[in-house]
């Protein structure tokens, strides 16, 4: 499930697309290198429970080892960064282990302390190290949160530099120009699935086993073990998107650790749609946004001119998508289908890109590419094509061990076909970024039976938006049956993926009332939807594709 967090000048905090998987050998008609056929493995044993116990004993003991974070370029880091040791297979607590990387920035207040606030950004893949930078550089609610709470983020395991996962080479990972063709041919969907099961072999030659060991229980397992070396007694804990499931799980797994726990932008835990349907459900809603914006594009027809209906405006969209597949010279040689494709997924994660989408269409429409290009060109770099290519895999490596995927093409095609004719938007590119879960070499667990027996845990604040295109709102409906006490606060008629600390006050005022003071609201509480963005060119982007 492609998730991705906006959170104003610090940008997308997790995975954004699905990039380019490699080439493999000429197409055939059968599938090839079928997975391994095996029973799930149980998510969480005996010898699970029995290793997390120890890890944390030991992380504890050790602490962690504050220092300066490393240079990012330029950019800000935050203040301090450290390294929390973790078992790759809790079974095996002594044997191999992973460095995981943490970062934090002190409580500023001089009240009362809560300890540290730990944050996942969603993906999976997403790497929440710079979240000890928003209460300076965003303020708000964080800059508030932040007087009482160390805000702590991590990369996960797998992800930047804890222990990275990688499975083709960067440099020739995503670099475009690629195609995504509305109608995918018979060429094309072989073609697919060739290079889904040669991306499959690249993980399998480059991870081998360790593949079995980056499940989202593992991830639960590590936040416990993180949070014995932060010395907190019990987790304060924020997850978005694909973060929410894994607060899920913890909480079913450590209902006795948890102290406080916000869940933003739901995924739906129940085993059952984990993870095929669940991508398959994200289609439907992604398609429900994305004309949400045509909607509101079109009734701006006066300031962009791209048609007065969403019909029109999909009509100018397709023509800009067919036209960079035609046209690869000079700034347009690392854009085609695909990389517009997929830039514009951003106007269905959040409102905030719906003027500048629409302004870049506009101009290459009047016949200006320069901007348009600017935006979805892929970044340039060893460093950005590393971490692209390291996200893909995480993603990969997480979804595709967590539960079993089909291993027939027929199946996928089937439902994929059905999906398409209501939901063209995003399905054949989440299926393309899904497909290696049908041919991954290891053997796939089974998902956690997320749910909590009444009094179990302390309260739970669940957040959304009604009309979330990347996580359906049914999701929270569903954590809220199965977490009992916990508490939804829906932000109805707004789509945004990614509500905390965005441009709802009502939000925010509930999300400080609850870490703050444990307070919250009832059961089912409402707010209205921020106001829409203006209709605006804004100021040209900076730069060009070349």
């Amino acid at each position: 499930m492609r998730a991705v967090a906006f959170h104003g000048v610090l940008g997308a905090l997790a995975l954004t697309a699905a990039a380019v998987a490699p080439a493999g050998s000429a197409p055939a008609t059968r599938d090839p290198s079928p997975a391994r056929a095996a029973a799930p493995a149980a998510a969480h044993t005996a010898a699970d429970a029995r290793g997390v116990r120890a890890a944390a004993r030991a992380a504890r003991t050790r602490g962690i080892t504050w220092g300066a974070c490393p240079a990012a370029g330029g950019e800000p880091v935050p203040d301090r960064c450290g390294t929390v040791r973790v078992p790759l297979d809790y079974a095996e607590p002594h044997g191999e282990q992973l460095s995981l990387t943490v970062s934090r920035n002190r409580a500023t207040g001089e009240g009362r302390h809560q300890g540290p606030l730990l944050y996942n950004p969603g993906g999976p893949g997403g790497n929440g190290l710079r979240f000890p930078l928003y209460g300076t550089r965003l303020g708000g609610v964080w800059k508030h949160l932040q007087r009482s709470y160390d805000l702590v983020g991590y990369a996960p395991r797998g992800v930047g530099p804890s222990a990275p996962v990688s499975c083709a080479d960067p440099a020739d990972f995503g670099a475009g120009p690629d195609r995504s063709p509305r109608r995918p041919s018979a060429a094309d969907e072989r073609a697919l699935r060739e290079r889904a099961a040669a991306y499959a072999r690249g993980c399998a030659r480059s991870q081998g086993d360790r593949l079995e060991h980056f499940t989202t229980a593992d991830n639960a397992r590590d936040l416990d073990v993180l949070r014995a070396a932060l010395g907190a007694p019990k987790l304060n804990y924020l997850g978005v998107s694909y973060g929410t499931y894994l607060g899920s799980v913890y909480a079913t797994l450590f209902p006795g650790h948890v102290r406080r726990l916000v869940l933003d932008s739901v995924v739906n835990p129940d085993p059952r749609r984990i993870w095929y349907r669940a991508n398959l459900d994200q289609n439907a809603a992604f398609e429900r946004r994305w004309h949400d914006w045509k909607r509101w594009v079109a009734r701006h027809h006066s300031t962009y001119g791209l048609g007065a209906t969403p019909a029109r405006v999909q009509r100018a969209f397709d023509a800009a998508r067919d036209g960079v597949d035609r046209d690869r010279r000079g700034a347009d040689r690392r854009v085609g289908s695909r990389e517009l494709v997929t830039a514009f997924f951003d106007v269905v994660y959040t409102d905030q890109a719906w003027a500048e989408h629409a302004a870049a269409l506009a101009e290459y429409r009047r016949g200006d590419r320069a901007r348009l290009l600017a935006l979805v060109a892929p970044e340039k770099g060893t460093s950005a094509a590393t971490a692209r290519e390291n996200g893909n895999a995480a993603y990969n490596a997480v979804e595709c061990a967590d539960a079993p995927w089909p291993r027939d093409w027929r199946r996928w095609d089937r439902d994929n076909d059905a999906s398409a004719a209501d939901s063209p938007m995003n399905t054949w590119e989440n299926l393309r970024m899904n497909l290696p879960c049908a041919y991954w070499p290891t053997r796939p667990s089974r998902p956690v039976d997320v749910g909590a027996a009444p009094g179990a845990l302390p309260p739970v604040l669940l957040l959304a938006a009604s009309r979330d295109g990347a996580t359906p709102y049914d999701g929270a409906l569903e954590t809220r049956r199965r977490l009992p006490g916990s508490s939804l606060v829906t932000e109805r008629g707004a789509g945004s993926h990614g509500v905390a600390g965005g441009p709802n006050a009502c939000v925010n005022r509930h999300l400080e009332a609850y870490l703050l003071h444990g307070r919250t609201p009832a059961r089912g509480t409402e707010c209205a939807p921020h106001a829409a963005p203006r209709a605006d060119y804004g100021a040209p982007l900076g730069g060009g594709a070349g």
